[in-house]
């Protein structure tokens, strides 16, 4: 219902979104069939992208690796801080429980097991989700960590965020 009725709005062109006041730093709402900005403030400011980091994460473990793989918990991964699964060290979970992991628990200790799976260390695989970030044209991201614990090299806009977020919402896995 809410498409709908975006779509009425921008049908008939009423600027429902002149007035609109977020107390986000940075924010900006995004037609994306038409790539049309809406609203935005500060929307090419950098910030800590935080657990959104985990989006890019969860897209490359599902374009580079396989959701039927057995991965074997590291001690780094199991004994990282913030949110966490549980982890153990040598627990073995299969790539897409660690998926359900990361995504529905913000698990950091599974975004570790990911980037090590998949690549065979976290620098690695910042590697690879700064390549995927440049192929999906986010050019004012740097990622560092899987997770997005904070490093002061880590980080997105609003602007570059919405459109990784677009990019993800079309993986139907």
């Amino acid at each position: 219902h809410l498409y709908l009725i975006i779509s009425f709005i921008l049908l008939f062109k009423i600027n429902v979104f002149a007035e609109i006041s977020v107390s986000a730093e940075s924010a900006i709402l995004i037609e994306m069939t038409s790539g049309k900005v809406i609203f935005k403030k500060n929307p090419d400011k950098r910030m800590k992208p935080a657990s959104t980091t985990k989006i890019l994460t969860a897209i490359c473990a599902l374009e580079m690796g396989n959701l039927n793989d057995i991965v074997t918990v590291s001690k780094k991964a199991a004994t990282v801080q913030g949110s966490t699964l549980g982890l153990n060290t040598d627990m073995k979970i299969s790539m897409q429980d660690l998926l359900y992991g990361l995504m529905l628990r913000s698990g950091n200790d599974c975004a570790v097991a990911i980037a090590e799976h998949i690549s065979g260390s976290l620098e690695n695989f910042a590697n690879l989700m700064n390549q995927k970030a440049k192929d999906l044209n986010l050019f004012s991201t740097n990622f560092v960590t899987p997770h997005g614990l904070d490093d002061p090299n880590h980080f997105t806009t609003a602007y570059d965020l919405a459109l990784l977020t677009d990019y993800a919402l079309k993986n139907d896995k």
